[in-house]
């Protein structure tokens, strides 16, 4: 299994100017991550600093996983984001990533009936397909995580992937994010792993009712807060053993999103999840 990390992990660093994204690159390669996910990057009119971020990834020789952009398909102004999205598909392209990862929702939407997501729904699905097959002339594939609150359950996600119907698009599936929407990880991630072309190892920790500032509400009435992975309350040892006897060979990155060091909480997430595929094989 690989296992690499996104340049999200890194939020905390970048955005109080400890690393840039090049300088993310060698923290992941330092830490012994097998690739790194580009994302929370807005590299569309930087052309040189997507040269920069190649040629050190390179140099590193670090492969770039897979590109994550947000997206909302479901307004008026659906023509202006797939053109915005063919834009950040040109930038996968440059930094030779063959997978990018687009939402099709904003994260906190939530439809206040069930024909509204329908509605929503019928204008997602030609934008989606639309942006798949522009992708899948420059031989990249496109992906949807479970995230937010309007296409995080299991069913939807495969429901969009079933509508948009091209071998090229897929889930990028977060072994975490069913708990915002109240859906048990370990059931959501057997059902999603067919479709799924990346997989997001993260770890929360889980409580009834919020302890404090910081943790998120769930509609589930729980609340969680990111952690290292393998220190938070998530039954990883299960979830990885799901994902090994699936046979999955796609990228496994860490996610991480706690209030922790960030580049302690990356180091420690990548033995952690050593150990748990280590405890699979043995």
């Amino acid at each position: 299994m690989r296992i690499g990390v996104s340049s999200y992990s890194f939020a905390s660093s970048i955005s109080a100017g400890r690393l840039d994204l090049p300088g993310a690159v060698d923290a992941a390669a330092d830490l012994g991550a097998a690739h790194l996910e580009i994302a929370a990057a807005e590299l569309v009119d930087d052309p040189a600093l997507v040269e920069t971020v190649r040629s050190r990834a390179e140099a590193r020789s670090l492969p770039l996983a897979s590109y994550v952009v947000g997206a909302d398909l479901r307004g008026e102004d659906t023509e202006e984001q797939i053109e915005r999205l063919t834009a950040h598909l040109g930038v996968a392209e440059a930094l030779g990533i063959p997978r990018i990862r687009h939402d099709v929702l904003p994260w906190a939407w939530r439809e206040e009936s069930p024909e509204e997501f329908e509605a929503a729904l019928e204008r997602i699905v030609p934008a989606a397909r639309e942006v798949s097959d522009r992708a899948a002339a420059k031989g990249i594939t496109t992906t949807v995580e479970n995230h937010g609150m309007g296409i995080n359950d299991p069913e939807r996600l495969i429901r969009l992937i079933t509508l948009v119907d091209r071998p090229t698009f897929r889930a990028t599936l977060d072994v975490g994010n069913f708990l915002c929407v109240a859906a048990d990880p370990v059931l959501s991630v057997r059902r999603l792993l067919p479709f799924a072309e990346v997989v997001h190892l993260k770890d929360f920790r889980i409580r009834e009712q919020s302890p404090g500032p910081g943790w998120l509400g769930t509609l589930g009435d729980r609340a969680i807060l990111g952690t290292v992975v393998g220190w938070g309350d998530l039954p990883l040892s299960t979830i990885v053993r799901d994902v090994v006897a699936s046979g999955f060979e796609g990228p496994v990155s860490i996610e991480f999103e706690g209030p922790e060091d960030d580049q302690f909480a990356v180091g420690e997430g990548l033995r952690q999840a050593r150990a748990l595929v280590e405890g699979v094989a043995a």
